[in-house]
């Protein structure tokens, strides 16, 4: 069974948390360590972000350890290689993040294998077509025994989600606004209601929600209505601080949602 599958089925109750990273940042052998400290502190699941020159969805922080990443050498040939050495130890599900154009360039059945023979579980191509993906990326992936991990916002209509549910698996990434990445002090109540208008879908599909969890208050009100969050540019910004020694950016983490 894919990773993800199993680590939703067996959950039970338990709110999961997720933690992305943009791969060779800040330095490119700093990687394999980072998912290493991240499955040995209980991170749940990974994204691995592909770094690429116009990422459109993410805000400053991550556009900057995008820009620092390529500067640094990373691409997808490094990146599955660095996956491969650790693919033996990793047992967490590991998710690649990142734009369509690397990967069409890179060829879908090539990252779809190379994932496979990495221990990668699934992708998230955040300006992927959902047309092109039923027609040209699902059919590959599903070969591979990959997830492909669609994402939803507030202006996502009843009936696209539908779809959405009905034609995916292992999660659905709940955007928890329309604006891009980054942290948040807190969740208004639009957002709240958001949640809790696709909470009372009852999709297949569990969801997670993802963009601008920082603290105590943005992880709760993302853990009452989902299966769980995702933690980007508060962990990214720790890391950069961090010089990359993940064991310190995780322990400011926690700390930071404490409070």
């Amino acid at each position: 069974m894919n990773k993800i599958d199993s680590l939703f089925a067996s959950r039970g109750d338990r709110k999961l948390l997720s933690l992305y990273f943009c791969a060779g940042t800040p330095r490119l052998d700093c990687t394999a360590d980072v998912i290493l400290a991240m499955q040995s502190r209980e991170i749940d699941f990974i994204e691995v972000g592909i770094p690429f020159s116009d990422p459109l969805a993410d805000g400053p922080v991550i556009q900057s350890a995008a820009t620092k990443a390529l500067r640094n050498g990373m691409n997808l040939r490094t990146l599955f290689s660095q996956l491969r050495s650790i693919r033996g130890q990793v047992h967490v599900p590991l998710i690649l993040m990142g734009y369509l154009n690397p990967i069409l360039h890179f060829g879908i059945e090539r990252f779809c294998r190379e994932c496979s023979e990495c221990g990668v579980s699934g992708m998230i191509i955040p300006d992927l077509p959902f047309g092109d993906y039923l027609q040209m990326v699902k059919p590959v992936a599903d070969s591979f025994g990959l997830r492909v991990i669609m994402l939803i916002t507030p202006e996502t209509s009843p009936e696209r989600i539908r779809f959405i549910d009905d034609n995916t698996n292992g999660f659905i990434y709940m955007v928890s606004s329309a604006a891009i990445t980054g942290a948040q002090k807190s969740f208004d109540e639009q957002k709240q209601a958001y949640f809790r208008r696709i909470d009372a879908m009852n999709l297949r599909n569990p969801r997670v929600i993802g963009f601008g969890i920082s603290n105590a208050q943005t992880l709760a009100a993302a853990n009452a209505n989902a299966a769980g969050a995702i933690i980007g540019s508060k962990f990214v910004t720790l890391l950069d601080e961090a010089d990359g020694d993940a064991d310190q950016a995780l322990d400011r983490l926690f700390d930071a949602l404490k409070r």
